[in-house]
């Protein structure tokens, strides 16, 4: 189970008022080499000390596939970090990718 490639990612913070309070989502696509696999966004227990979101990407089998390029959308969502500057994703322990350009919403 090996990641191709990933896409469109974009990290929103949403700040609009509600009983919630403010929280931050990450979405992307992911591109895979079998139709079973999922991509899963996780936070590690380990953060830096910067302002920025560590995140791990993973792959999971769902039981089997086919073997094709297939496109998987991935999306995490956490309440808080509002203060977040970027967000960095990581997979196998190399960085994958660092997305500075957060849209906030009002």
């Amino acid at each position: 189970m090996n990641i191709i490639d990933t896409k469109n990612w974009s990290v929103r913070i949403n700040k609009m008022p509600s009983l919630q309070g403010p929280s931050l989502t990450v979405t992307g696509t992911v591109i895979v080499g079998n139709s079973a696999t999922e991509a899963v966004l996780v936070m590690p227990p380990m953060q830096d000390k910067s302002m920025g979101l560590r995140l791990e990407l993973k792959l999971e089998q769902s039981g089997a596939g086919t073997t094709a390029i297939t496109e998987k959308s991935v999306t995490y969502s956490v309440a808080g970090y509002d203060d977040t500057t970027h967000v960095t994703i990581f997979s196998e322990g190399k960085e994958l990718i660092r997305i500075d350009d957060i849209e906030i919403v009002y």
